[in-house]
């Protein structure tokens, strides 16, 4: 439903609601709502009225149905008696009128309200009857109807609230069987559904008066000797629940340390004597009873003599490798024979557990070298003492070394694995791999399984190259089929698969010129003559120098030792070959002439 809005007649009245809003806004911080539910509520103030509702006009037969017209014009009133600070019980009054027409309503019920400091919310829902007079129509008609809605007040004093607004909902039931035949229910019987906007001022009065704040104060406990501390509470009671409120202390022996409803009392320096703590309670809110407090006593009682307890701390054994234990025992006694408790075992390294004056040391997980073991020991007066014991973790002893182990090592850091140029191709796998070098395979694998027996996690990893000749994708595959090669051989050999890993360098780490020289001034099974001839063909030996697989053993890192492809028995293959040893030529016996005879 579309509600007007009102003009000259409201101008002027608008204008005097944003001025009593604006009056309200600016006061609210300052005045504060009471405490107290009021006994009766009264409200009056404007009401505009959209009456929803379509009656007949004219003849019976052929009524003209006419649209009543908003009624700018009107007042309202209800008057609440208010069970308590929510439910009330409701009596409304409401007169409208415009155009020639008007409006009254009459209803009673029930009505909720929230209130706070600053705003209160209401809705209601009332039943009553509805009486609407139409310019033109001889008589007025009476209905029951309904009025549902709420609204929120701004309240300005305790007695005093704006009604900033109020909307409801218009429900009435009329009868205009005179002016309309039963051919046109709708309007023999039309149906009322209309708004209702209001504005206005509450009045309140009756009520409680609100209980003066109280506050009780206490003090556990009540006598210490000097050093001991207290505690001070404050109950405040009567207070308005909605508001924070403050809390002050303040005493006369002893620091006071206070917060909220809680003080403490420090008597270190206090000399012994009776004194009293004060606590304040304010509403800062509240402009009256808006503060309580209250006093509590408490005796400071001078100290008798006090010695702390002594103790001392063992530990058996003093030594231990890691991860075993250690038995401690603590003994405390009080000069002043008063009760003792030993606890708060406590260690610079690994796990220490305690009860009574037995203690253990665990040092799992704990590096080598000493730990120390605290243990503290409280009287019944919690005078302390402490004693210290020192525990040295130890490395356990190395395992002893197996010589089988040591010499398999020795052997395993192996030869290269050299290869003939461009072998081995993808049409046959099987290639490239000479006597020479299976050889070095041969023995390696054998020496490899033994090795297993002893570390079986122990891995052989296989890198395999190729020179610089070629593609950077070609000589990825042929490394990779260098490498696939050696593997399958060690695996033909016994070795096992799982024991095998394989990576491929293709030419990205080749040897260079000078590495390669430096291996030759360095292999001392090169003559002079095949080192002067490996340097004038350096180039060559480069290239068949990266034509390699090299091995690692995974348990030791060694990489292996690269003796060159001219060591090889079958280095004419690979690189050229050495210069052969030259045979002597057999000596040729000439055979003797017959002799004539």
């Amino acid at each position: 439903m579309i509600v007007g809005c009102p003009t000259r007649v409201s101008r002027p009245l608008v204008a005097g609601l944003f001025v009593l809003l604006a009056f309200v806004l600016i006061s609210g911080s300052a005045v504060a709502q009471s405490d107290a539910t009021p006994k009766w509520d009264v409200f009056a103030g404007y009401q505009y009225l959209h009456p929803g509702a379509t009656i007949p006009l004219g003849d019976p037969n052929n009524p003209t149905a006419y649209k009543v017209p908003d009624m700018v014009r009107g007042f309202g009133t209800a008057l609440t008696y208010n069970f308590d600070p929510h439910w009330g019980l409701e009596a409304d009054f409401g007169y409208s009128s415009g155009s020639g027409n008007s409006a009254t309503t009459a209803s009673i019920g029930p009505r909720f309200i929230w209130r706070t400091d600053d705003v209160n919310f209401f809705l209601h829902a009332l039943g009553g009857g509805n009486w609407l007079s139409v310019n033109g129509v001889n008589t007025g008609t009476n209905g029951i109807g309904a009025v549902v809605g709420g609204g929120m007040d701004l309240p300005i004093t305790k007695t005093v609230s704006f009604r900033l607004f109020e909307a409801d909902y218009v429900f009435g039931h009329h009868n205009y069987a005179s002016l309309a035949n039963a051919q046109f229910p709708s309007l023999q019987r039309p149906a009322f559904e209309g708004v209702r906007l209001r504005s206005g001022i509450v009045f309140s009065w009756g009520g409680a008066e609100p209980v003066s704040p109280t506050a009780a104060c206490s003090v556990q406990p009540s006598e210490v000797m000097v050093g001991e501390p207290l505690t001070a509470t404050v109950a405040a009671s009567n207070f308005n629940p909605k508001h924070t409120v403050g809390y002050s202390w303040s005493g006369n022996g002893g620091t006071v340390t206070g917060k909220d409803t809680t003080a403490a009392i420090d008597t270190t320096n206090a000399a012994p004597g009776s004194y009293t703590i004060t606590a304040h309670v304010t509403d800062a809110k509240a402009k009256k009873n808006n503060e309580a407090s209250c006093s509590a006593n408490y005796t400071i009682k001078p100290l008798p003599p006090k010695n702390p307890p002594t103790m001392s701390l063992s530990a058996s054994p003093t030594n231990v490798v890691i991860g075993a234990s250690s038995n401690l025992t603590a003994s405390c006694t009080s000069p002043d024979s008063v009760p003792v408790s030993v606890a708060s075992w406590t260690s610079t390294a690994g796990t220490v557990s305690g009860s009574g004056s037995n203690g253990t040391l665990s040092t799992t997980g704990v590096p080598a070298g000493p730990v120390t073991v605290t243990a503290t020991c409280t009287d019944s007066r919690g005078l302390t003492g402490q004693a210290t014991a020192q525990v040295t973790v130890e490395n356990p002893p190395p395992p002893p070394v197996n010589p089988e182990v040591v010499r398999l090592e020795a052997r395993l850091a192996l030869h290269s694995i050299y290869f003939v140029v461009d072998q081995p191709r993808p049409a046959d796998l099987k290639r490239g791999l000479l006597a020479s070098q299976q050889k070095t395979l041969i023995s390696l694998a054998a020496d490899f399984k033994k090795y297993l027996e002893s570390k079986p996690d122990a891995h052989l990893i296989l890198g395999g190259h190729a020179d610089m000749r070629g593609s950077v994708e070609y000589n990825q595959a042929l490394s990779e089929r260098r490498v696939n090669r050696t593997k399958s051989f060690l695996i033909e050999q016994g070795v096992p698969e799982a024991s095998i890993e394989t990576k491929a360098f293709g030419k990205g780490s080749n040897l260079t010129d000078d590495e390669v020289k430096d291996a030759v001034a360095n292999n001392p099974e090169l003559s002079t003559e095949e080192r002067q001839r490996v340097l004038k063909n350096i180039v060559i030996i480069r290239m068949a120098s990266n034509r390699r697989v090299d091995v690692t053993l995974s348990t030791t890192g060694q990489v292996s030792q690269r003796q060159f492809p001219f060591n090889a028995e079958d280095s004419l293959t690979l690189i050229g070959g050495r210069t052969p040893v030259k045979k002597a030529a057999p000596a040729t016996t000439k055979k003797a002439a017959p002799k004539k005879k």
